[in-house]
């Protein structure tokens, strides 16, 4: 049985799969980043919806990527989560 990091890793050698998958990579951190905030602190998306006065519903639209944040509403979620919204420009990896 294949692991989905063998997969991952005979998959990213097609060009073209390699390309889609980097360019869903910035959405992809910002979800992940969302919900590791959130269960670090063991905060349902209902307790973090009371806390950011952000529809629980677009908490869940939000960490399974169907909707797209603002600044402003990463900044509300960073701050009903006690924390600084970081945002860095990184230099890319050159292969």
């Amino acid at each position: 049985m294949e692991t989905l990091k063998e997969f991952k890793e005979e998959r990213m050698k097609d060009p073209e799969f390699a390309r889609e998958y980097e360019a869903i990579q910035p959405e992809m951190d910002v979800i992940r980043a969302i919900i590791d905030a959130r269960i670090s602190q063991n905060l349902t998306q209902k307790e973090l919806s009371r806390r950011t006065g952000i529809n629980q519903a677009d908490i869940s639209k939000l960490e399974k990527g169907t909707r797209n944040p603002t600044l402003g509403l990463l900044k509300r979620l960073a701050d009903g989560l006690d924390m600084v919204l970081e945002i860095r420009f990184v230099p890319k990896k050159r292969v």
